[in-house]
């Protein structure tokens, strides 16, 4: 170093020793170094032996020396080990190599997930305070919490009863391809209903007629037997048969719009299967990003908490001010806070997770898997798109809905067709009264009907449903383009926060260089206490954005995975 007459102290936590109006040339800071070969030299480029006056300091301060420069700006710090110190720049980095210090290692996922599955009653609710209160964090890997949810998701149970709904819809309408076939008994009791009448007449016409009281009973005798003779006993069977020989489309259209609605309900079931899969792993992402922020704001406290106490030292040795201190507390404060509001988020996030698998009320959920890219996605953006347009089931429900449309025009004009009808029957009936056996009757007939005039019903119903084809035509070609713009923008996100991964990686390694130095010469006294709250504010910075980069590759990987749909087979999933 050239002879620039600066004032040259040896310090120990605010302690000096005037060695004279000197330029130093080399230096150590270990405590206990040997410190033959330093040399001084004053004005005049004389070497001096610094050796014996360092040697006494150190006896006289153990815990170290350091040597600072009285010089206006503190711009130059002495330690060559520091002054000299080189940076390794990481090259770029490939999915699934990120693994910064910051992120905890992962835990041991629970072997078995069926004690977290909750109750069978979907009625059911907890009444107790113990019922809902999370005792123990149960770690869970990605894959353990996808085959929760797609056991347990509320909306792929709608899902699944939806198609069973409309399977049973279908068997409904395939019904009319069979006849209507019917049996039918019965055992009737006819009598006079006119009987006390009868009666009253007679006796009241006896009376009138001056008859004799055995003339009387004679003729009251004669119309009960009369009555008797009308009521009887008679049981009759009968075997009838019916089929529509056609109904005018109506028979075809209505199995045809069932079979289509089976199907639509089906695809509603791999989309809900599909978001099921993409929230859990959002969520799961979501969790672990919040988990690594609690880390990374415990280490921005831990920083905090280092500067607070390097600035009460040097205020106590001298060196340092109130005003110093101060903004050291200040800065440990705001670290405090933003390390409660990152327990708060984790908090969140793990409720979030625990309501999307559904499990039971009492159980927390944790993240097993070490934070790292979800994987490399390797198809070009064009034919990205073109498995989306092939493999989506929104595009292929809104074809399906066009065609349900079509089916129901045929369904509103066949009710103003002809329709033929048959149908037989066969019949027997016994008199328990009478002395003749069973008697038998069938009848076979067809029957012809025509609705000529329904006042434009018919039409109406046409009309509407040829309408219902152009909106789910246009539909159709909005959510295709829907489809491509969500893509390409999961595809650019996914680019752009790969490449962030790398440089983000590089932005740690030099903000934890630069805190390291920046707290060295803080300590030493050619720092200033805003180099150092400024270099921790860039490590939390860098490394929040190295955790923020992973997790929006993650999201966006699982989001384009989403885009396609049912990737990697292109088929309905195997559904649990």
């Amino acid at each position: 170093m050239g002879n620039n007459n600066k004032l040259i102290q040896v310090l120990s936590f605010g302690t000096a020793i005037a060695i004279g109006n000197v330029t130093i040339a080399n230096a150590k800071t270990t405590p206990q170094a040997d410190f033959n070969g330093y040399q001084l030299s004053d004005n005049n480029d004389q070497s001096l032996d610094v050796a014996p006056v360092l040697k006494t300091a150190q006896s006289a301060f153990p815990q170290g020396l350091v040597l600072r420069q009285n010089i206006q700006s503190f711009d130059t710090l002495i330690p060559p080990q520091i002054a000299q110190a080189e940076l390794t720049i990481p090259e770029n980095i490939s999915p699934g190599e990120v693994s910064p210090e910051i992120i905890k290692p992962a835990q041991e996922p629970i072997p078995s997930t069926e004690k977290l599955n909750p109750s069978g009653n979907p009625l059911s609710f907890p009444t107790q305070p113990d019922e809902v209160e999370v005792d123990l964090q149960q770690p869970i890997t990605l894959e353990q919490a996808i085959e929760l949810s797609l056991n347990n998701n509320r909306t792929i149970q709608q899902a699944r009863l939806a198609v069973e709904g409309a399977e049973a819809e279908l068997r409904e309408q395939r019904a009319a391809l069979f006849p209507v076939f019917g049996i039918s008994s019965g055992l009737n009791f006819s009598d006079s209903a006119f009987l006390d009448s009868n009666l009253q007449q007679v006796i009241d016409g006896q009376v009138a007629a001056g008859a004799t009281e055995e003339e009387a009973e004679a003729a009251i005798t004669s119309v009960t037997a009369s009555s008797a003779e009308d009521s009887n006993f008679v049981y009759t069977n009968s075997i009838t048969l019916n089929y529509n020989l056609f109904t005018g489309g109506l028979r075809g259209a209505s199995i045809r719009s069932a079979e289509k609605q089976l199907t639509t309900s089906e695809l509603d079931l791999e989309i809900a299967v599909e978001e099921t899969r993409l929230e859990t792993s959002s969520n799961y992402y979501n969790l672990q990003n919040a988990t690594a922020q609690v880390a990374i704001q415990e280490a921005a406290v831990e920083d905090a908490s280092q500067t607070l106490k390097d600035a009460q030292l040097l205020e106590r040795a001298g060196l340092g001010t109130r005003f110093d201190v101060l903004r050291a507390e200040v800065e440990l404060s705001q670290a405090q806070q933003s390390l409660n509001t990152a327990f708060a988020n984790q908090n969140i996030a793990r409720r979030q997770l625990a309501e999307t698998l559904s499990v039971s009320h009492e159980t927390g959920i944790s993240t097993a898997d070490a934070i790292e890219t979800a994987g490399a996605w390797e198809v070009p953006l064009s034919e990205t798109i073109i498995m989306a347009f092939q493999n989506r089931a929104e595009l292929e429900q809104f074809l399906l809905q066009r065609e349900i449309s079509e089916e129901a025009r045929k369904i509103a004009l066949s009710s103003v067709r002809p329709t033929l009808g048959a149908s037989a029957s066969y019949s027997t009936s016994d008199d328990f009264e009478d002395d003749f056996d069973i008697t038998d009757s069938y009848a076979v007939g067809v029957t012809l009907s025509w609705t000529l005039f329904d006042g434009g019903a018919a039409a109406a119903g046409a009309r509407q449903a040829r309408t219902d084809v152009a909106i789910a035509e246009t539909a159709f070609a909005d959510q295709r383009n829907q489809i491509r713009f969500a893509v390409e923008q999961a595809f650019f996100t996914l680019e752009a926060n790969l490449s962030n991964i790398g440089t983000a990686t590089k932005e740690v390694e030099l903000a934890e260089e630069s805190l390291r130095l920046a707290r060295l010469r803080f300590q030493a006294g050619v720092g200033t206490q805003t180099d150092v709250i400024e270099a921790q504010t860039q490590l939390t910075t860098a490394r929040g954005a190295l955790l923020s980069s992973i997790t929006d590759y993650n999201l966006s990987f699982v989001s384009l995975q989403r885009q396609v749909s049912n990737v990697p087979d292109n088929g309905l999933q195997d559904l649990p």
